[in-house]
């Protein structure tokens, strides 16, 4: 898995040096990554029981959902859009998986089933997100917005406004919470997994490519014989996926689905990708990065609750986190659109 790919064409259709971008690409992603293991320290220091292997294991699993929501938008947001859907697409997709193999309330069919159906949710919902921002020309933001609002009620609808247990469904804990490596759940080997595809995906393929030019210069990619809204529609339906797969693995580790859960999510996974590199310009995405800043913001809410910080001052902490990002990016690029 490689860590930031950028567009060879800017925003002024000019060519630029890939080293010295590359460079300054690395250096953030390289201060990123030093900030966590100072996190990392400091907590330690200030209370033993937060470098325990069973902290740190719960911190990992608390990544999981955050990480793989922002690997999808890692691909969404190199094009120079946005996703505000992951939260509530999470329950609608979480629901939907439910109630397909639930004892009680739900059909009862084999667990393949309902991880299929979920997946196929969460594609759907990034394929409408895709149809909306790349042929019907909606703005991103109003466009997500809407599907998100649209994704929470028709979790609601589906669930009855109910919790669906899915205790009885033997082995569907197991996807989230068992442990192949003892100690280690198994969502945390799925992030992991997971993470080494997308870096493929943004990395070595058309998809990838495609993206980052997108979000550097989408007139010019167009001009250059590129079929920028077939492309753009698919980053959202690969960010609507990864959703999904955030859906079953919530799911799994609540053993329950639950209509009424994601609210904020997608802002936690938006602020990973910004902390670890991806541009919300659009035209860089860092996979690694997005991994990374993950981590770090269950790092900053594990330790302060180790601490015994409030939660409302938890979330200060984290938004001057994300804006101390976003200005790294902006001096990073001159201060100035490219």
């Amino acid at each position: 898995m490689t860590t930031t790919e950028s567009a060879t064409i800017t925003r002024k259709g000019a060519k630029t040096s890939a080293i010295p971008e590359r460079y300054k690409a690395f250096l953030q992603q390289g201060m990123v990554v030093l900030v966590l293991i100072m996190l990392v320290v400091f907590f330690s220091v200030m209370n033993s029981n937060f470098a325990s292997w069973g902290n740190i294991s719960s911190l990992l699993l608390a990544s999981v959902v955050t990480g793989i929501q922002a690997l999808g938008l890692s691909f969404v947001i190199a094009t120079g859009g946005i996703d505000l859907t992951p939260g509530f697409g999470m329950a609608v997709t979480s629901v939907a998986g439910g109630l397909l193999i639930a004892q009680a309330g739900g059909l009862g069919l084999p667990i393949w089933v309902g991880i299929l159906g979920s997946l196929l949710a969460g594609a759907l919902l990034g394929t409408i997100n895709g149809f909306l921002v790349s042929y019907v020309k909606m703005q991103p933001m109003i466009a997500t917005l809407a599907m998100m609002m649209v994704a929470w009620g028709t979790a609601l609808v589906l669930a009855d406004g109910r919790t669906i247990s899915l205790r009885s469904v033997d082995g569907y804990a197991q996807i989230a919470v068992g442990e192949l490596i003892p100690g280690l759940p198994n969502a945390v080997l799925i992030f992991v997994g997971l993470a080494i595809v997308a870096g493929i995906l943004m990395n070595k393929t058309a998809v990838g490519r495609y993206s980052l030019a997108i979000g550097s210069n989408e007139e010019a990619t167009r001009i250059s014989g590129v079929n920028t809204r077939r492309w753009k529609m698919l980053a959202y339906i690969i960010g609507g996926t990864f959703t999904g797969i955030s859906g079953i693995l919530m799911s799994s580790r609540l053993s329950a689905a639950q209509p009424t859960l994601g609210q904020g999510y997608e802002m936690y996974a938006i602020a990973a990708a910004v902390i670890g590199g991806t541009s919300l310009r659009g035209g860089r995405a860092s996979i690694f990065g997005a991994v990374i800043g993950a981590v770090t913001i269950q790092t900053i809410f594990n330790g302060l609750t180790v601490m015994g910080v409030q939660d409302q001052w938890q979330k200060v902490v984290l938004g001057s986190v994300v804006l101390l990002a976003v200005f790294v990016d902006i001096v990073r690029r001159g201060g100035k659109e490219e």
